[in-house]
């Protein structure tokens, strides 16, 4: 089994690929939901008065950064499912690797996301390992970047993740 990268695959590290834009603003409603659900009563995210005070006015809690760009899984018009992380997927496909987990999880916060934001992103496959093999199975190691960006052009925020896809082992 040859660990070597394929050119179309080599072709693809470091490329923009699936640059999309959210398909509905920031919204306070969902903020109030999110920090309802893990009962974070941070008045940053409840007081306006506090948030104007912090951050010059109300933002969404970091930690929803991707929570704006994750598609309905359906939408009026919408002929394929709609899936986050495509790159991830494609990699999956490419290398007929049926399993995949994702291993590591990084975030870097930029510039607060406020109410009425609309996101756009784009993922950038950073690396694809050889061949491995784990006690998951054997297959290969990928990291992909996502960078976040507002409607003004800020960056946002930038998530890595460390997916492994694989074909599990003979017992």
């Amino acid at each position: 089994m040859s660990s070597e990268l394929p050119d179309d695959v080599a072709a693809l590290i470091d490329r923009v690929q699936y640059e999309t834009v959210g398909e509905f603003p920031v919204e306070q409603g969902y903020i109030w939901t999110s920090c309802s659900s893990v009962e974070n009563g941070n008045p940053l995210f409840w007081d306006d008065d506090v948030a104007a005070e912090i951050t010059g006015g109300p933002i969404a809690p970091p930690t929803m950064l991707s929570v704006w760009f994750r598609p309905h899984h359906w939408a009026p018009g919408r002929k394929e499912q709609a899936l986050p992380l495509q790159v991830h997927f494609d990699l999956k496909a490419r290398f007929e690797l049926p399993e995949a987990i994702m291993s590591d999880n990084t975030i870097v916060f930029y510039e607060p996301v406020r109410p009425g934001d609309v996101l756009r992103t784009h993922q950038i496959l950073r690396s694809v390992s050889g061949h491995k093999t784990t006690k998951l199975g054997t297959g290969r190691f990928w990291v992909i970047d996502v960078e976040y960006h507002n409607q003004r052009g800020e960056l946002v925020g930038v998530e890595s993740y460390t997916g492994f896809g694989y074909r599990r082992n003979e017992r």
